[in-house]
């Protein structure tokens, strides 16, 4: 079992509306100061979403750009860059976000029943990602939303080789409407079928809404990392909403350091994942 906790705090996403969560950090300067205050507690990997001018989610490249290199000028922690964005943003514009230069880049799995939506990831898509990164050494977090997604993994390793430093991170997304469920047998049953990927392969694990304790108690104890924020979940408690990001990051610190697993640095951090 890893001895210390990877947290990762996922802050803004591209679902919650700002007017819906006034908390939610939508501009560069509420980025910054929620980076800031995660890192603190001991988040070590933000994973990004931007918004524009209006507070919608956008890919564009120059605000990619900008809050890479801000966030990189303002704190030590990992830059994860989002290839999701929103359900709706084109394939081409997902491949661009690597143009930002990030430490890492998500690279989801597979296509997975998104709410009312659906999230596409083809094949080829995930190719082309996974490649890119290689050349581009980024390192990439391997979303995961439903169990098959492991053995579409499972195959690109196997085909096109290992991710660039070499090691291999999942994330495993809980509680999607349309995914797997964030229950602890599911996680159980995933965690199994990581001995099908290569020897030392790490994950973290996250739960949507409700999902977010079971999830994060079911992660710790199987060896787990976590991911927590308010991309993920905006409700601290049942007719409580989230005040802020760091009040999630606050939360999954205290679990880590119950099950004698503390936040790891930001150093021991790159170390784990191979940067």
């Amino acid at each position: 079992m890893t001895t210390g906790t990877l947290i990762t705090v996922a802050p803004t996403g591209a679902e919650s509306a700002k007017a819906e969560v006034p908390a939610l950090p939508v501009t560069l300067d509420e980025l910054l100061l929620t980076a800031k205050e995660c890192e603190a507690l001991g988040a070590a990997v933000i994973h990004v979403h931007i918004r524009d001018d209006a507070a919608r989610p956008t890919l564009d490249p120059a605000r990619l750009a900008e809050t890479v290199a801000a966030l990189r000028e303002s704190t030590d922690l990992i830059v994860q860059l989002s290839s999701g964005g929103a359900v709706t943003d084109p394939e081409a514009s997902r491949l661009a976000v690597l143009d930002a230069g990030p430490d890492m880049a998500s690279c989801t799995m597979g296509t997975v029943n998104f709410g009312d939506d659906v999230f596409l990831n083809r094949w080829e898509f995930i190719v082309d990602l996974h490649t890119r990164m290689q050349e581009r050494g980024i390192v990439p977090e391997y979303e995961i939303f439903d169990l098959g997604h492991l053995s579409a993994l499972q195959r690109l390793l196997g085909k096109y080789g290992l991710p660039a430093g070499g090691h291999v991170h999942v994330d495993f997304v809980m509680g999607v409407p349309g995914g797997m469920p964030g229950t602890t047998e599911t996680l159980v049953a995933a965690h199994r079928m990581l001995a099908d990927l290569p020897a030392g392969t790490t994950f973290s694990a996250t739960g949507i809404g409700r999902s977010t304790i079971p999830v994060l108690l079911a992660s710790l104890s199987t060896g787990g990392h976590l991911r927590v924020g308010m991309e993920d979940t905006v409700t601290y408690a049942k007719g409580r909403p989230v005040e802020s990001n760091m009040q999630l990051v606050a939360r999954a610190v205290g679990f880590a350091q119950l099950a004698q697993r503390p936040p790891l640095t930001t150093t021991e951090a790159r170390e784990l994942l191979g940067l």
